[in-house]
């Protein structure tokens, strides 16, 4: 065995020469105009349709596609601010957009008192479970000849088959985010004493919240297309009002453009909710609060 010193060993010093500046990349170098718009989520979204209504006026010119079969975008244009300033849209759109307002908040409170029955006990679970399995398959639309027997030609009709298309996406969304809490955000509320309606307003909500506001998407989606195809029928058959009749009276009057321009207004109302609306109630909170990207 080779003999152990206690003197410590010396090592010879040495000065290493500079290496120079690290400059093979930039550590944070400033973003050009078109990559900062790239990151703006509204840009992004508004080159997207500026993109497919390029598309669209290039292929309807370029294909001579007669007015009849499918109008260009600018005689959609004309016709939607023909009929917005002559025929009466914006009335027709308020028509529409109050029935959908009306049932759209009673849906939610129905969806609410639901999901806060079935956390609340298994009985309630299994009854939301078993209501949503039966019921949610059912289009809503389907109901509109029941609804027209049992409420008559009226907006009570027409909220009624809302009701079904929110109640249940609603109800069930919510249900799977309070289920999804974790164990221990559960076992602070209990510590805390929280009770029942304190414990789901306090602790249940906030934590369950982007599960709910896609609750609260798919909802407005279902219904907002529901309400549309109710009106083609109910509101022809009734002589009423609302932008599905619109719709169908201009296609009925082969202004094809007029009806082109019905749907361009459906299509816009609920790019404007879900991008305007609802992404704002999600920036400021799900995304401030660090529970969305």
């Amino acid at each position: 065995m080779a003999e152990r010193t206690g003197d410590p060993v010396e090592r010879p010093e040495f000065e290493r020469s500079s290496i120079g500046e690290a400059n093979t990349a930039d550590v944070a170098r400033p973003l050009s105009v078109a990559e900062r718009l790239s990151n703006v989520d509204p840009v992004r979204k508004f080159a997207v349709l500026l993109g497919a209504i390029v598309v669209w006026e290039l292929y309807t010119r370029a294909a001579q596609v007669p007015t009849l079969i499918f109008p260009t975008f600018v005689e959609t244009i004309a016709a939607l601010w023909k009929g917005l300033f002559t025929y009466g849209l914006a009335a027709q759109i308020w028509v529409s957009l109050k029935i959908l307002l009306g049932g759209y908040a009673i849906g939610l409170a129905i969806g609410a008192a639901l999901s806060f029955i079935a956390v609340s006990s298994r009985f309630g679970s299994d009854v939301l479970g078993t209501l949503t399995s039966m019921l949610n398959p059912l289009p809503a639309i389907a109901l509109l000849p029941l609804a027209l027997i049992w409420f008559g030609l009226g907006a009570k009709s027409l909220v009624f088959v809302l009701l079904h298309s929110i109640v249940w996406p609603v109800a069930l969304n919510t249900h799977t985010g309070f289920m999804s809490v974790a164990e221990s955000l559960r076992m602070v509320g209990r510590n805390y004493g929280l009770s029942n309606v304190r414990y789901v307003a306090k602790l249940l909500i906030p934590a369950a919240l982007p599960s709910i506001l896609a609750g609260l998407k798919l909802g407005w989606a279902f219904a907002w297309r529901t309400l549309i195809a109710a009106e083609l029928v109910f509101g022809a058959a009734a002589e009423g009002g609302g932008l599905g009749w619109f719709i169908f009276a201009s296609s009925n009057e082969l202004d094809i453009p007029g009806a082109f321009a019905g749907l361009l207004t459906v299509i816009l109302i609920g790019f404007v909710v879900e991008n305007v609306i609802f992404r704002n109630i999600e920036q400021r909170t799900v995304v401030r609060w660090g529970m969305q990207a």
